[in-house]
C-alpha cells in the first residue's frame, strides 16, 4: 500500500495540517523579520521552519501511538513558546505568565519522548 493510500487518524491530519500551517508561518515571520523586523520574529520563524517536516513526516508515516503524542506535546509547546515571542514583539506583552519557558519546557519533553520511542518495542 501506498503511503498515500493508507488512512489517517484525526492525529494523523492534524500533525499534518500542522506541519504545513508551521511551514507557512516561518516562510511568513522570515518575510516579516526582513520587512519589519522584530527582536524575536527570526526565533520564531526559524523555530517554525524547523519543526514542520517533523510534523509532516510523523503525520504521513503512519506513525505508533507514542510519537504520535510525543509530536503533539511538541506542537503545544511550539505554539506556547512562539506565540509568546510573537506576542511580545507584536502586542507587546507576553502571552501569559511563564508561557515561554512552559512552551520551552514541552519543547524538550517532546524531542525526548520522540527519542524515548526509539527504544520501545513496535507491536506486531
Amino acid at each position: 500500500m501506498d503511503i498515500t493510500e493508507q488512512p489517517a487518524g484525526n492525529s494523523s491530519r492534524l500533525l499534518v495540517l500542522a506541519g504545513g500551517l508551521c511551514g507557512a508561518a516561518g516562510v511568513v515571520l522570515s518575510a516579516a523579520e526582513a520587512h519589519l523586523g522584530g527582536a524575536f520574529v527570526s526565533t520564531a520563524a526559524s523555530f517554525f521552519l524547523m519543526h514542520a517536516p517533523v510534523f509532516l513526516a510523523v503525520g504521513l508515516i503512519g506513525a505508533g501511538r507514542v510519537l504520535r503524542v510525543a509530536s503533539l506535546i511538541l506542537l503545544v509547546g511550539l505554539v506556547l513558546f512562539c506565540g509568546d515571542l510573537l506576542a511580545r514583539d507584536f502586542l507587546g506583552s507576553r502571552l501569559f505568565p511563564m508561557s515561554a519557558p512552559i512552551g520551552g519546557t514541552l519543547l524538550i519533553a517532546g524531542w525526548l519522548a520522540i527519542a524515548g520511542s526509539a527504544l520501545l518495542r513496535p507491536r506486531p
